[in-house]
């Protein structure tokens, strides 16, 4: 007997991990924009909403990019880390400015009477004064109004500052507005920010349909100390703790250390509400907490307090789902938290409250490419919906199926579709006495009726026939763990799989479908048992069941998911191979949709790589804007040539150890110099005389002078000191350089 046992992602690049290292290291670290997080997280169609992302090697930013189309993103401010002597600097010029009569010159004034701060994020209640827009006060004299807008920044900065952060990868502060028109396509989409030096990574971004509330924003959670963690919690006042909604309604917040997050809200006896969370689905890897994600838990208590409904997560989704038909009139609350009560500012959540339409399964998992689809749905308040299918000329893969109710569309559910026959499992088939019989190469679209059902499949078989049994299950949204077993007519086993590691299979982390390739000992009949480990049953737990020979495939990934090239330089991106069904002939790797100018030798990926590096350089000094490339793969099979399009994706870690290539939509590639440096666009007076301090101390170096000088120079060109006070600072350390 043969046991097929589980492979892990670690396993799969096991030997091959070194050269991961080496070969990814340079692109990332050159590409070091990072976002970390975006909140909030999506928006209404046809609004106009501020948002926000926190990450690092955000400087000079230039813009901020959203796939798909009817939503468009304006830069507003960005907020850097500021230094230790920055920050006294800034409190000293804060002083001054306090006096109504402090000198400006017409530079600062022109800049900071007109300056547009960023609009407050949250209930317009729960802002302070200096959070508002400054450009409130347009009755006073450009001078004072330039003034008062000059402390309010430097007041923001202050308040946005967290000196011993938990996250440090989350300090630097992008804020945008975003505009979605009201026909956008509603659900998920991508977000990048654009800088001089480069591209960021994209994080999920979507479009909501139902009116949304946006909680007030976290700053930067504090680093938590062992024995006193209490004092890194975050301290709200009451009416921050609950939100009343009217539903429908999206709530976007994040969740702090220790922190439950209320909403109230009023509803009649009979509805059938849907909550649904999206959060780990936002952030779906963090590398230093297990799990590896928010993993929030949802209750709704009635105005008595008594809990009614709780969720925690769905089938293997770790965001909760929850179908909630209201008991009686009455007002609810909805509260939400980490299971584990942890919390930071990246815990970011969305939940969709209303009697909105939700696919909770199909039936079948799938088709026959240019075959009509008829499906059977469930889920919650799908009477009279319409379901949406991939149009008739989709080629194989996998797609996406919804339905629409009304104004609303549900969320989505995959379905794959494939070249090869197809039919349906038929009971009674439990044991080989009934055995379906079955002729190859067949797709089976079956499901697991009853708790301990085993559906039995017989096939032909000739020795030394190589057989290939494959379920889709768990990869299609399904919650079956399926179990394969081959066996003779003698009831001996050949061969047996539980859980294979599909690396392709996006944000899968529970890997439970299975996979056989086996080469049968002789002739004669074999039987493919398929089950339910965890014995679950229902019309919710539907598989597909390939049974063929070999199908030499394979799939590809280039890390990381954006590409920036420094002027007439080059880079290296990583593509990494997920082979299937034994494929192991060369792969030829190319760059298409390259921009004049830009060009890719290509790379080949041998038989025993699992990834390869390749290169892309340019003769341009610079690009405007990003372009989207692609990165495709051919390999040939006999006379069939296989051709691949690669997935972007970015190399995260999960939980300390498990690494992950996250998918990303596009594949942008922007060219930037290296050397910009914002231009100064404020020249200093010269330094008076009586500025210049008398017989002091001399007791710096020339160094330090410089060091301390530039932190002045760049507070002075980003409009936050005054010519007067940057003058006496600079005079005033120039005075101290030992001769």
């Amino acid at each position: 007997m043969r046991i097929v046992r589980r492979i892990h992602f670690a396993e799969l690049f096991a030997g091959g991990l070194w050269l991961l290292l080496l070969t990814i290291a340079a692109p990332v670290f050159a590409q070091r924009q990072y976002i970390g997080y975006v909140y909030p997280a999506g928006g209404q169609q046809g609004t106009t909403f501020p948002i926000r992302l926190g990450g690092q090697g955000l400087a000079n930013p230039t813009g901020l990019i959203v796939s798909g189309e009817g939503v468009t993103v304006r830069l507003v401010d960005y907020l850097r880390v500021m230094s230790n002597q920055e920050l006294d600097l800034l409190r000293q010029q804060l002083k001054e400015l306090e006096n109504p009569d402090v000198a400006m010159d017409e530079g600062l004034i022109s800049r900071m009477a007109f300056y547009e701060f960023p609009a407050p994020v949250g209930p317009p209640e729960l802002v302070k004064p200096f959070e508002a827009l400054g450009n409130g006060d347009a009755d006073l004299p450009l001078k004072e109004r330039a003034r008062r807008n000059l402390i309010r920044r430097i007041q923001m900065i202050f308040q946005e500052d967290e000196r011993f952060p938990a996250v440090r990868a989350h300090c630097e502060l992008v804020f945008a507005e975003v505009t979605i028109s009201p026909d956008a396509i509603p659900g998920r989409r991508e977000i990048r920010v654009v800088t001089t030096q480069g591209l960021s990574n994209a994080l999920p971004f979507y479009v909501g349909q139902v009116p949304e509330v946006c909680r007030k924003p976290m700053k930067t959670a504090q680093l938590p100390v062992l024995g006193r963690e209490h004092l890194a919690q975050r301290k709200r006042p009451p009416e921050e703790e609950e939100i009343r909604i009217t539903i429908p309604c999206t709530m976007n917040g994040q969740i702090a250390p220790g922190e439950f997050n209320r909403y109230r809200f009023f509803a009649r006896k009979g509805q059938k509400l849907v909550i649904s969370v999206v959060a780990r689905e936002l952030i779906p890897y963090v590398p230093d907490a297990v799990p590896g994600w928010l993993q929030a838990v949802i209750r709704v208590h009635n105005a008595a307090g008594k809990e009614v409904a709780y969720c925690d997560d769905f089938r293997s989704n770790p965001d909760p789902q929850l179908f909630f038909e209201v008991p009686e009139d009455g007002e609810y609350v909805l509260t939400i938290h980490d299971a584990l009560f942890r919390g930071r500012e990246s815990f970011v959540y969305r939940i969709t409250v209303g009697e909105l339409p939700y696919l909770t399964s199909i039936f079948p998992l799938g088709g026959r490419v240019g075959e009509p689809l008829r499906l059977e749905t469930h889920g919650w308040n799908l009477d009279g919906a319409n379901v949406l299918l991939p149009p008739g000329d989709t080629p194989p893969g996998i797609h996406w199926v919804s339905v629409q109710k009304g104004p609303y569309l549900s969320n989505r559910l995959p379905i794959m579709l494939d070249t090869l026959p197809e039919l349906f499992e038929q009971e009674p088939n439990n044991d080989p006495s009934q055995a379906q019989k079955v002729t190859l190469p067949v797709i089976i679209n079956g499901r697991i009726d009853q708790p301990g059902d085993w559906d039995t499949f017989e096939v032909e078989g000739k020795a030394g026939q190589v057989l290939v049994t494959e379920v889709y299950a768990r990869r299609l949204g399904s919650p079956m763990d399926s179990l394969i077993k081959v066996s003779t007519e003698s009831g001996e086993i050949v061969a047996l799989n539980d859980d294979y590691h599909d690396a392709a299979s996006g944000l899968n982390t529970d890997h439970a479908d299975s996979y056989l390739m086996v080469t049968l000992p002789s002739d004669g009949r074999y039987f493919i048992h398929v089950g339910d480990v965890r014995r679950q049953s229902g019309p919710d737990c539907a598989y597909r069941l390939r049974i063929s020979p070999p199908r030499p495939d394979f799939a590809l990934r280039v890390v990381p998911s954006r590409v920036g090239i420094p002027s007439k330089g080059s880079v290296s991106l990583t593509v990494f191979v997920i082979r299937k069904d034994g494929l192991n002939v060369p792969i030829s790797l190319r760059c298409s949709d390259l921009p004049e100018g830009v060009e890719s030798p290509g790379a080949t990926l041998n038989p025993n790589q699992v990834s390869v590096g390749l290169a892309v350089r340019t003769s341009l000094a610079e690009t405007k804007s990003p372009v989207n490339i692609r990165v495709i793969g051919v390999a040939k099979v006999g006379e069939e040539e296989i051709v691949r399009e690669a997935v972007p994706a970015e190399d995260r870690m999960q939980a300390f150890l498990w690494r992950h290539l996250l998918p990303a939509e596009s594949l942008p590639l922007l060219v930037f110099n290296p050397s910009y440096r914002p231009p100064a666009t404020r020249v200093r007076p010269p330094i008076r005389d009586e500025d210049r301090p008398k017989d002091v101390p001399r007791t710096t170096t020339r160094a330090s002078v410089d060091w301390y000088v530039r932190q002045i120079e760049a507070l002075y060109q980003e409009y936050l000191l005054t010519d007067d006070f940057t003058n006496r600072q600079i005079a005033n350390i120039e005075a101290r350089i030992i001769q």
